[in-house]
């Protein structure tokens, strides 16, 4: 049995003594014991396949601060690097493939890996659900089909992701091709993630808001639901809550509220108290403090997160999270700050 369940029941709409918070990226570089891991590693991706430093680093926030969930120190783009796409990262740049999609033959031979590829990812999984003891539920995730896609076909991050724009446009098929190939990966890859042993899902879709509504309802969103809809929902007496986050999808809450999942992440630049009245008693919200607010002083940073608080309103159905991931420039003691003030001022609407 769980010691702290808050996330878990509130991920399953069960009263909560306080409003649970985790933070996208809680393990990353604005931690100096992080920085330190990685430099051990020799670089982020070697840090990634190794289950033992993983585990460290997927640790470090929580013996910091008093957060509800620990998250799997991971990368989403493991499933492309073990189709043989050729992963890399360079400094100051982010991720790269050696071998975009480009030619139609690449694309027609993309393979779903058997997640047996992705061992060290399931390795480190079980190693933090040991080392946590039950002290907070583990969280496992993915990114999206189309996430996904979007850096396997433009080999690395795009401002304007106009390779996998003109594709999509173009040649339709080839695209529906790779999301359909990524679909059975990731819901593979996180029933795999759910039997080693985490106890809720998060799916990203960090590239969807880029989307016109048509097309996001075809390439995201219909993919999304497959993936939702393939996950396992229990693990031995364990019931799996699943969260899904399209940054920049505040147009279409209502919509991805209807897919299935459990919960919704929202970002910042979307009114939380607005979200819950739009897609009501559906889904719980996750979010949606602005990472930004993590750079001012932690006096308005408890005025912000009371904000946050105020505007979701009396009751349960919300996961604190920030509207993205933690910068790397936030000072440690500013997220501590968040935290606390989140335990101490959502006991006043529950």
């Amino acid at each position: 049995m769980l010691k702290n369940d808050t996330l878990i029941r509130a991920l399953k709409r069960e009263p909560t003594p306080y409003t649970p918070v985790w933070i996208m990226r809680q393990a990353g570089r604005y931690l100096p014991e992080y920085n330190q891991a990685r430099t051990r590693a020799g670089n982020f991706l070697a840090l990634c396949k190794n289950p033992d430093l993983a585990t460290e680093v997927t640790l470090q926030p929580l013996a910091r601060f008093a957060l509800d969930a620990a998250i799997l120190f991971s990368d989403i783009l493991t499933i492309p690097d073990a189709m043989g796409l050729g992963l890399y990262f360079v400094e100051g740049e982010g991720p790269k493939f050696e071998r975009p999609l480009r030619d139609e033959w690449e694309i027609r031979n993309l393979f779903a890996p058997d997640p047996e590829h992705l061992r060290y990812v399931l390795d480190a999984l079980k190693q933090v659900r040991r080392a946590l003891a039950n002290e907070v539920p583990l969280i496992g995730f993915a990114g999206s089909p189309f996430t996904l896609a979007c850096y396997m076909v433009e080999g690395g991050a795009s401002a304007d992701l106009r390779t996998v724009k003109t594709m999509l446009y173009s040649r339709p098929e080839l695209l529906h091709h790779i999301l359909d190939v990524n679909c059975r990966a990731i819901t593979a890859y996180l029933n795999a993630q759910i039997e080693a042993g985490a106890q809720a899902i998060m799916i990203f879709d960090t590239w969807g808001g880029m989307l016109s509504t048509d097309a996001y309802r075809e390439f995201s969103l219909n993919y999304l639901q497959r993936v939702v809809a393939g996950l396992k929902r229990k693990h031995g007496a364990e019931t799996v809550p699943n969260i899904v986050f399209t940054k920049g999808g505040g147009l279409w809450l209502e919509e991805i509220a209807a897919i299935g999942c459990d919960a919704l992440g929202i970002d910042w630049t979307v009114d939380i108290g607005a979200a819950r009245k739009r897609v009501g008693d559906r889904v719980v919200l996750q979010g949606n403090l602005d990472p930004a607010v993590l750079f001012a002083h932690p006096k308005a940073i408890r005025e912000q997160a009371r904000r946050v608080l105020a505007a979701f309103g009396d009751g349960g159905g919300h996961v604190f999270n920030l509207g993205h991931g933690v910068s790397q420039f936030t000072p440690p003691e500013h997220v501590g700050a968040l935290v606390d003030a989140v335990h101490e001022l959502s006991r006043a609407y529950h």
